[in-house]
């Protein structure tokens, strides 16, 4: 009787075996069919520039294709919610930023996805520093010299941003608490035409990207104050941060990242991890997110995870400190 039990044992372990090699053996061989990433945002940005070239690299690295798809909306909710609804297999990527990712979900009072619970981190891509500048008609060419002529103005300057809850407009937010200035906010529906009307001289500030305002900073018709992330940008690298520029803890760095549904297997998040790593060394990939204003700026998993986890109520502060309530 025992070794008839022993014998049906062994039979279970054998088949076991046998239906784990192939599972193991599949995930060894990632990726055998093509894999997708999915931007959250319309073509032609920073992002889904960033994104194209990492699938180029990373695609060539896997002999298979890596096809970005847009899925734009609900400030990069639609796209979210549609990975993270996603088989957890690395077949399917977000490519995650500050604004759809820790800015977003405070926007919303019902969600239909959990930016921690529904996701896997797998890197950092890049950050993507923000700039104060200025008319050249705001007699201030430094930090300090702003803030006093603020404090001396209430009320009577204002800067501009790409919309409500967005991270160029949570950046004057975090600025006004921290210099304990009052500038007017003034929403438009896009950066484009918040930096037109800054040309122009119809708005006086603006804490904007510095991609879309590094040729106008060069043909001097934008003063550039100070950037917004903790290290200098290499796109302007004269510019001093804003802790340089002397308002001690102010930090607030755009960046993009790459996340898997919640589930994917690790030894998948982190080929994903290292391959991508791996492209983002490459000098031509390092000088095509230059072009495009952002840092070559990859992370572990488990470190990109962390951030995450700390920007959530960071940015949920800044909102409520501007009197922004989360909406349905």
């Amino acid at each position: 009787m025992r070794i008839h039990n022993l014998s049906r044992l062994g039979r279970a372990l054998l088949l076991g075996l046998a239906l784990a090699l192939p599972a193991t053996a599949a995930r060894a061989g990632f990726p055998e069919k093509p894999v997708t990433l999915v931007v959250p945002f319309p073509p032609g940005a920073a992002t889904d520039i960033i994104a194209r070239t990492v699938a180029e690299r990373l695609g060539a690295k896997w002999k298979t294709s890596v096809v970005v798809e847009n899925r734009a909306g609900a400030t990069g909710s639609i796209g979210s919610n549609y990975v993270a609804r996603s088989a957890p297999d690395g077949y399917t990527l977000l490519v995650a930023t500050t604004s759809s990712h820790t800015m977003g979900p405070n926007l919303f009072r019902k969600r239909l996805w959990d930016p921690v619970k529904d996701f896997a981190p797998v890197t950092l891509l890049a950050w993507a520093p923000n700039v104060l500048e200025v008319n050249p008609s705001v007699p201030a060419k430094t930090v300090p010299e702003l803030i006093a002529l603020l404090k001396q103005n209430p009320g009577k300057y204002t800067f501009a941003s790409s919309g409500t809850g967005s991270s160029i407009h949570l950046a004057g937010e975090m600025f006004k608490t921290l210099a304990g200035v009052d500038i007017v906010h003034v929403p438009y529906k896009g950066a484009a035409p918040a930096v037109a009307d800054l040309l122009g001289g119809q708005v006086d500030m603006m804490f904007d990207t510095v991609a879309l305002s590094l040729p106008h900073i060069q043909a001097g018709k934008l003063r550039p104050l100070a950037v917004t992330t903790r290290q200098r940008s290499s796109s302007l690298p004269d510019v001093p941060t804003m802790e340089e520029a002397g308002l001690p803890g102010y930090e607030m760095a755009a960046w993009i990242g790459l996340l898997a549904p919640a589930g994917t297997p690790a030894d998948v998040v982190a080929q994903i991890n290292r391959d991508t790593r791996e492209a983002l060394a490459l000098p031509e990939v390092k000088q095509r997110l230059f072009s495009v204003g952002t840092d070559v700026a990859p992370m572990e998993a488990a470190e990109f995870g962390r951030l995450i986890e700390q920007e959530l109520p960071k940015y949920g502060k800044i909102m409520r400190d501007a009197g922004i309530r989360p909406g349905d």
